[in-house]
């Protein structure tokens, strides 16, 4: 509880968190004293870091070295001892200047984001885009590749693209493609993902009436249908990662690797995540095991009332919780504004 602690233990117990993020070494009463002014002596530290350490926001890894937050005590700095530090102006236009120069489509807005929050905290980052069931149909395209294959091009409106080398069947050429993709964007005009449906489809084959041209166009647009109900995971910084000092060893970055990996896993993690605002959970608060050690910051983010995906930040439990938290807030409203300019 909040009221257990005086004045006095939360400065020092700010101290200890801001000094063990920043040097990821424990941090002993000495350090306090001599760092940070706290207006009290070195024996008055350690009597508090000692009643820190029973009241279990503090843990001491060994009898001889300084005291490192437990999962309680990054939860009282988070809750209530945490710094401000907003996204600087520069910070904000050099976002914006990535989002302006790289994003042409919807998919990379969510690449973008990944690799912009990894490179930003020095952590992990994760995206969970949204399914595009809801993106319109604006064409289906054919660009000749050689006598026998074509490359075949599908886009919707929010700029999503499903692509795929296609075999001519025999017999055909590439005008009969060219003339099928007339036929598919005639009836599928206006309509989204979500509403392509088989007596759509069966218009366009009786318009085509040649059977293997139309299942070389209908394995795409079911490719195309199979994405748009899945949602995406989108992942930055693996090699940000490294960096940390708690991942400098390769045994523990291949464990985490390999939980990164699965896909289905992190998305699971997200979805327990998503809901209104900004949420962090600490160390022992996570409920799979593989993140006991790791602290993740989550926000959701939505579009005209509409709750589209989550963005995070995966990381040791030692990380700039202010930064992050700030960026998170920023790039979800950021991130709005950037859809919108695909017409979601």
């Amino acid at each position: 509880m909040k009221d257990e602690l005086d004045a006095r233990k939360k400065r020092v117990l700010q101290a200890i968190v801001d000094d063990y993020i920043e040097s990821a070494e424990p941090v002993g009463s000495r350090t306090l004293a001599r760092k940070y002014d706290l207006g009290v002596s070195p024996a008055t530290i350690r009597n508090e870091m000692a009643d820190l350490e029973m009241l279990g926001y503090l843990e001491q890894l060994h009898t001889s070295s300084g005291r490192i937050p437990s999962s309680k005590g990054y939860r009282f700095y988070v809750d209530g001892l945490i710094p401000p530090k907003p996204v600087s102006d520069e910070e904000k236009e050099l976002i914006n200047r990535w989002y302006r120069a790289r994003v042409k489509r919807i998919d990379e807005v969510f690449q973008e984001t990944a690799r912009i929050i990894s490179q930003v905290t020095k952590n992990v980052s994760l995206v969970l885009a949204p399914q595009m069931t809801q993106a319109a149909f604006r064409c289906l395209q054919f660009l000749p590749l050689d006598d026998r294959r074509v490359i075949t091009v599908l886009m919707t409106d929010a700029g999503f693209i499903e692509n795929k080398i296609l075999e001519m069947p025999n017999g055909s050429s590439f005008e009969d493609f060219q003339r099928m993709a007339g036929v598919i964007n005639k009836n599928l005009a206006g309509h989204t993902l979500s509403t392509i449906d088989h007596p759509a489809l069966a218009k366009i084959r009786d318009e085509i009436q040649d059977e293997p041209l139309y299942e070389s166009a209908l394995e795409v647009i079911n490719r195309a249908l199979d994405s748009g109900k899945r949602e995406r995971l989108y992942l930055g910084g693996t090699t940000q990662m490294l960096e940390q000092p708690e991942f400098h060893d390769v045994e523990k970055v291949k464990e985490t690797l390999l939980v990164l990996e699965k896909e289905e896993l992190m998305k699971d993690v997200l979805h327990a995540h998503m809901g209104d605002g900004l949420e962090v959970t600490i160390g022992q608060e996570n409920e799979d095991s593989h993140f006991k050690d790791s602290s993740i910051i989550t926000a959701t983010y939505h579009l005209d009332g509409e709750l589209l995906g989550t963005i995070a930040v995966l990381g040791p439990t030692r990380m700039e919780y202010a930064k992050a938290m700030s960026l998170l807030e920023y790039m979800n409203s950021n991130l709005t504004e950037v859809i919108k300019r695909f017409h979601w």
